[in-house]
C-alpha cells in the first residue's frame, strides 16, 4: 500500500513538472484573470509573439491567449509525426499549418498510425 502512495506521488509531481512552463522561448498561455492582473505581462508576450511572426488570439472555451505561428514545414507532405516539427495531419498526410492545434485532429504518429488529439 505504502509504496501504490509512493508512486502515485510520484506520477503526480512528474506530470505537475511537465506543466511547468520553461524559460527559454516558451508562449505562455494566460486566462482572462491572469491578464487582469498583469496586463503589462500580457503585452509583454503578445509584443513577443509578434516579433516572431505569430499572431496572438484568443483560443478554447476557457478564453486564454496564445501565440500562433507558422511551422517552416506547415503543408510539406509527411507520413508520421516525426517528418515535421510539430504535428503531422492524417487526413491530408501534410504537417501542420499553425502552431498549436486546438480542437480534435486526426494526427499521425511516431509509427504512422491514425490517432484523434483533443485540446482545448
Amino acid at each position: 500500500m505504502r509504496l501504490a502512495s509512493l508512486i502515485s506521488g510520484l506520477v503526480f509531481a512528474v506530470c505537475l513538472a511537465a506543466c511547468a512552463p520553461s524559460d527559454e522561448g516558451s508562449d505562455v498561455i494566460l486566462g482572462p484573470g491572469a491578464a487582469a492582473s498583469d496586463p503589462s505581462n500580457a503585452a509583454t508576450q503578445q509584443v513577443a509573439c509578434e516579433r516572431r511572426g505569430g499572431e496572438w488570439r484568443t483560443v478554447g472555451l476557457g478564453g486564454l491567449m496564445t501565440c500562433f505561428t507558422t511551422p517552416k514545414d506547415a503543408g510539406k507532405y509527411c507520413t508520421k509525426s516525426t517528418e515535421c516539427s510539430t504535428e503531422c495531419l492524417a487526413r491530408s498526410r501534410s504537417c501542420a499549418p499553425i502552431q498549436p492545434l486546438y480542437g480534435c485532429n486526426d494526427l499521425l504518429d511516431a509509427q504512422g498510425r491514425t490517432v484523434t488529439q483533443c485540446v482545448d
